[in-house]
């Protein structure tokens, strides 16, 4: 059974940082894609950013240039640096393994962004 757990959430102030990671409890890890999405109340889950097993990256257009996603294959973990954090980046922030249709997701963690 997949496990995904994310961490590192919480209240941020506009410009500040934060730090999400995801642990997952899965012996193909290293093969594996993985993305951080978000969701608001009321609106679609969307894809933030992902990582191939060989490290490129692909990012929202809203996120370029101040978020960045990252793996360690050794800890079988994936995180996402959020920097210069703006009011609309607030949502429930997910990782997933495998893909949006068929892949596993984590519980979600909130990120607030406000002052």
């Amino acid at each position: 059974q997949v496990q995904l757990v994310e961490s590192g959430g919480g209240l941020a102030q506009p410009g500040g940082s934060l730090r999400l990671s995801c642990a997952a409890s899965v012996s193909s890890f290293s093969v594996a894609v993985m993305a951080w999405y978000r969701q608001v109340p009321g609106k679609e889950r969307d894809l933030v950013a992902t990582i191939t097993p060989g490290g490129s990256t692909n990012y929202a257009d809203s996120v370029k240039g101040r978020f960045t996603i990252s793996r360690n294959n050794a800890k079988n973990t994936v995180y996402l640096q959020m920097n210069s954090l703006k009011p609309d980046d607030t949502a429930v922030y997910y990782c997933n393994l495998g893909g949006f249709r068929f892949g596993f997701w984590g519980q979600g963690t909130q990120v607030t962004v406000s002052s």
